[in-house]
């Protein structure tokens, strides 16, 4: 089932059939985030990771089923919700030397286009600002589906993952190693577990 843009290979004027289920999804959706996840993985040493997540976060989806490349995503996470299970690192990750959550108290992600690459798995490019940093980034998604829970909400699923240079929106803070290497990689892998609950009418 797709639901973002799909490339059309065939001509400018050649109009993809809309698929019926596809059209019932259309509609404004809010990320319910008691039952999403945004995290992170990062190497610490050279030889471990760090996982994390920010506990506090929301966002919107617009689903267009009849023009499916008119859909789009925000999402605005809270810096000072960081949690990676240990106080200290906490504290000094949203501190000047990494976020610095009290001049930055944000991070946002703003969709600009979404592609299907095939099957249920899409890939969605936006703009994600961190500090008073705003690169492109794109976010491979896998669509888990969609459902009507306990209480008549209709909602859809995603997950997925994308990875960025840290040093490319200026948290750039590391220390040397007595071996070798540093103490935090340039790499972080993002991940995202989306639930999305359709805005009534």
């Amino acid at each position: 089932m797709g639901l973002f843009g799909r490339k059309n290979t065939e001509s400018a004027t050649t109009t993809l059939p809309v698929d019926p289920a596809l059209a019932a999804l259309t509609g404004d959706y809010t990320i319910d985030a008691a039952h999403s996840s945004i995290g992170f993985t990062v190497r610490h040493a050279m030889v471990t990771n760090v996982r994390g997540s920010f506990g506090e976060h929301e966002g919107a989806l617009t689903l267009n089923g009849s023009d499916p490349a008119a859909s789009s995503a925000s999402i605005d996470v809270r810096i000072a919700s960081i949690d990676t299970g240990i106080g200290d690192r906490d504290t000094h990750l949203r501190s000047g030397d990494f976020f610095d959550a009290e001049q930055f108290p944000l991070m946002t992600f703003r969709s600009t286009e979404a592609a299907q690459l095939g099957g249920d798995k899409y890939r969605i490019t936006g703009d994600l600002t961190i500090k008073d940093v705003t690169k492109p980034l794109s976010i491979d998604l896998e669509f888990n589906g969609t459902a009507t829970d306990p209480y008549g909400n209709e909602r859809v699923g995603f997950e997925g993952s994308a990875e960025i240079l840290r040093s490319e929106w200026g948290l750039t803070w590391n220390a040397a190693l007595e071996t070798g290497g540093v103490v935090v990689s340039d790499k972080v892998k993002l991940n995202f577990d989306i639930s999305a609950i359709k805005n009534a009418a």
